[in-house]
C-alpha cells in the first residue's frame, strides 16, 4: 500500500458511498486509478466490506454492556461451541479471546435493563461459566470504526 491506497482508504473507512469520482479528485488521481486500488484492496481484504452504520438509539439499542468471562473449559471444543452459539445473540456485537484475568470479553448492545437480564439468562444456559460480570457504559466518548491506516 502506498500513499494513495491510505488515502483512498481513509476517505472509504469514513463515507464508502461517495462515488469514485469523488474519492479520486480528493487523492489526486483519475477515476479509472482510484476504482482499481479500491478493487485491488477488496480482492486483497484489505477492505473486508462495506456497510451502513446504524444509529443504536433509533434502534432501542442504546446501553451497551461489556461482558467480561471466566471460564474453568480452556479447550478448542468448548470455544468451538461458545463461538457457534454466540452466532444465536444478535445482542453480541463484538466478541474477543483475551490475555490476563478475563477469558471472554463480549460487547453487548440492548435496550434496557430487563433486556439484558434476558440475554444473559439465556447466555448462561448456553455453555458453563466459571464466572461472569457485566459492566454498564455511561458514556460513549469516542466511537469509531475507522482504522489506521499510517502503521503499513
Amino acid at each position: 500500500m502506498d500513499n494513495f491506497d491510505r488515502k483512498i482508504l481513509k476517505i472509504l473507512q469514513n463515507d464508502c458511498t461517495q462515488p469514485v469520482s469523488e474519492v479520486a479528485a480528493q487523492v489526486g488521481l483519475s477515476t479509472t486509478p482510484c476504482w482499481r486500488r479500491i478493487q485491488t484492496m477488496e480482492k486483497n481484504g484489505v477492505i473486508k466490506g462495506r456497510v451502513a452504520l446504524a444509529d443504536p438509539e433509533k434502534l432501542n439499542v442504546g446501553l451497551t454492556v461489556f461482558v467480561m468471562i471466566k471460564t474453568n473449559q480452556h479447550n478448542p471444543d468448548w470455544l468451538d461451541d461458545f463461538s457457534i452459539n454466540s452466532k444465536e445473540f444478535p445482542e453480541i456485537i463484538e466478541f474477543y479471546r483475551m490475555s490476563g484475568e478475563v477469558d471472554y470479553l463480549l460487547r453487548v448492545v440492548v435496550s434496557d435493563m430487563k433486556a439484558y437480564d434476558a440475554f444473559y439468562k439465556k447466555l448462561i444456559g448456553q455453555a458453563s461459566f466459571a464466572d461472569i460480570s457485566s459492566s454498564f457504559a455511561m458514556e460513549e466518548i469516542k466511537y469509531t470504526t475507522a482504522l489506521p491506516v499510517d502503521y503499513m
